[in-house]
C-alpha cells in the first residue's frame, strides 16, 4: 500500500473530520469501511424500535402495555423474516416496468465470498430495519383496541408488499418515480407516510376508542382527553428515536466515507431541535402552556420532514424545514382529532404522514445542487418547479397505492377474522385480554366468583 493510501486509510479509521480524503481510499478499504458503516446504522435504526415502544407505552394507558411490546417486537420478527422471504426482491429487484422487483429472494444474489456479495448482506439488513419501521408506526395509530392476531396479518402484508412496492418505485434507479427524478433519500414518504396513511386507514376502520368522543347539547361530537400513563417513558423513546435518526439519514449513505455525512447529520439534528422548539411556542401561546406531550412529537415531526431532503438542502433550510413541521403537526393533530374525528393516540398520522408528505415537497422547494447534485435545484434555489411538480407526484401515487392496498387489507380482515376486540376486552385492557399479563402488577381486578 502507497503511503498516500495508507495516509487516507489511517485519516477515516481515527474519525478525522477531513472526508475530502475518502475520494483517495482504494476500493478494498472502502468497500469494507461502507460494509461496518452499514450495519452500524442498522443497528441504530434496529434500536428505534425501542424508541417506538417507549413512546406508544407512554402516550397510551398502562393497561394496554404489553401489548405494544409484543406488536412492536413483532414488527421487527415478522417484518424481517417476510422482507427477508419476498419484500427485499420485490423491493430491489430487476425492476419489471419500473413497478416490482423480480429476483434477489432471499438474498439468492448475495454471494458471501464476494465482496458485493458481503455488502448486500449488511445492506439487507439495514432496509430490514426500514420495513420493520414501516410498519411500527401504524401500531401507534390503532392502539388500544385492536386484536393481536389481526395486527400480525397487517404487518405481514404490509412488509411483504405494500412497502416494497412503494420502495422500489423509488429506491431502484429503475423504479418509475427514481426515473423520473423523484427525491425521497431515507423515506419521509417511502417509509414514513407509508406506514402513516396505512394507519390513517386503520383508524378509520376500527373506530374511536370508548369514551373517547362524546356528544355536546347542541350534538356535535366532542374529543375528550384521554392522557397516556407515563410521560417520562414517552420521552424517554422519542430521545432514543432522534439517537437513532442519526443512523436512519446519514446510514441512508451507505457509504461510510461518503463526504456528505457531516452535512446530513448536522441538518438531521437541526430539523429536530428546531420542530420541538415550535411545537413548543405554538402549543405556549395557543394554550397558555408548554405541551410536553405536543412538543416531544414536535421533534419528531422536525426528524421526519427532514429525512427526504437531509442530503439535499442546507443546514439553514433544514432548520426552516424542521420549524414548519413543528406548527405543522399541531394543526393536524388538532384536524384530525377535532374535524375528522380520527382517534390517533399518539399522533403518528400528523407526525409520520403530514409532515412526511411536506418533507417530500420541501425538497422541491429548497434543494440546492451544492447538497443535492449539479443541477439539482429547488424552486427557491432557481430550479423551476420541475422538482416540485415530480415530489407531488411521488407523494401522491404513494398516498394512492398505500390507502387502496391499506383498505383492500384492513377491509379483508375486519370480515373475516375481525379487527377490533370486544367493548369488554378494550375496557379491561389488552394486556389481561390478549396477553395474560399486566405490565404492572396490582391493577388486575379480582372478584369472588
Amino acid at each position: 500500500m502507497t503511503k498516500k493510501r495508507l495516509a487516507a486509510l489511517t485519516t477515516l479509521i481515527t474519525l478525522s473530520p477531513t472526508l475530502a480524503l475518502a475520494d483517495e481510499i482504494t476500493p478494498a478499504s472502502a468497500g469494507a469501511l461502507d460494509i461496518v458503516w452499514v450495519l452500524i446504522s442498522a443497528a441504530l435504526v434496529f434500536f428505534m424500535q425501542a424508541g417506538f415502544a417507549m413512546v406508544e407505552i407512554g402516550f397510551t394507558r398502562a393497561k394496554n402495555a404489553c401489548n405494544i411490546i409484543m406488536k412492536n417486537l413483532m414488527d421487527l420478527s415478522i417484518g424481517s423474516i417476510a422482507f427477508f422471504l419476498l419484500g427485499y426482491g420485490l423491493m430491489f429487484g430487476s425492476s419489471a416496468g419500473g413497478f416490482v422487483g423480480t429476483d434477489k429472494f432471499m438474498l439468492s444474489t448475495a454471494d458471501p465470498l464476494t465482496a458485493d456479495g458481503r455488502f448486500e448482506l449488511a445492506y439487507f439488513l439495514f432496509q430490514a430495519m426500514f420495513a420493520a419501521t414501516a410498519a411500527t408506526i401504524v401500531s401507534g395509530t390503532m392502539a388500544e383496541r385492536t386484536k393481536f392476531s389481526s395486527y400480525l396479518l397487517y404487518s405481514l402484508i404490509l412488509t411483504t408488499f405494500i412497502y416494497p412496492v412503494v420502495g422500489h418505485w423509488a429506491w431502484q434507479s429503475d423504479g418509475w418515480l427514481a426515473q423520473r427524478g423523484f427525491i425521497d433519500f431515507a423515506g419521509s414518504t417511502v417509509v414514513h407516510s407509508v406506514g402513516a396513511w396505512a394507519g390513517l386507514v386503520g383508524c378509520w376502520m376500527l373506530g374511536p376508542r370508548l369514551g373517547k368522543y362524546v356528544k355536546s347539547r347542541n350534538g356535535k361530537l366532542m374529543a375528550r382527553g384521554i392522557p397516556g400513563h407515563n410521560m417520562p417513558l414517552g420521552a424517554l423513546g422519542v430521545f432514543i428515536l432522534f439517537f437513532g435518526w442519526f443512523g436512519f439519514n446519514a446510514g441512508s449513505t451507505v457509504a461510510g466515507g461518503d463526504p456528505h455525512l457531516p452535512a446530513i447529520a448536522l441538518c438531521t439534528a437541526l430539523a429536530g431541535a428546531a420542530g420541538a422548539l415550535s411545537t413548543m411556542t405554538l402549543t405556549w401561546l395557543k394554550y397558555k402552556k408548554p405541551d410536553p406531550s405536543m412538543t416531544l412529537n414536535g421533534a419528531l415531526a422536525g426528524l421526519v420532514g427532514i429525512t427526504a431532503g437531509c442530503a439535499s438542502v442546507s443546514p439553514s433550510s433544514a432548520l426552516l424545514i424542521g420549524l414548519i413541521c413543528g406548527v405543522l403537526v399541531v394543526l393536524a393533530v388538532n384536524f384530525f382529532d377535532h374535524v375528522l374525528h380520527i382517534d390517533d393516540p399518539v399522533g403518528a398520522i400528523s407526525v409520520h404522514g403530514v409532515c412526511g408528505a411536506f418533507g417530500t415537497l420541501s425538497v422541491g422547494l429548497f434543494a440546492e445542487a451544492a447538497y443535492a447534485g449539479e443541477g439539482v435545484n429547488g424552486l427557491l434555489f432557481g430550479g423551476g418547479a420541475g422538482l416540485l411538480i415530480n415530489q407531488l407526484i411521488g407523494v401522491g401515487a404513494v398516498f394512492g397505492w398505500t390507502i387502496v392496498t391499506s383498505l383492500a387489507l384492513f377491509g379483508a380482515i375486519k370480515y373475516t377474522v375481525g379487527l377490533r376486540v370486544s367493548p369488554e376486552e378494550e375496557t379491561r385492557g389488552l394486556d389481561i385480554e390478549e396477553h395474560g399479563m399486566e405490565a404492572y402488577h396490582g391493577f388486575q381486578v379480582f372478584t369472588n366468583q
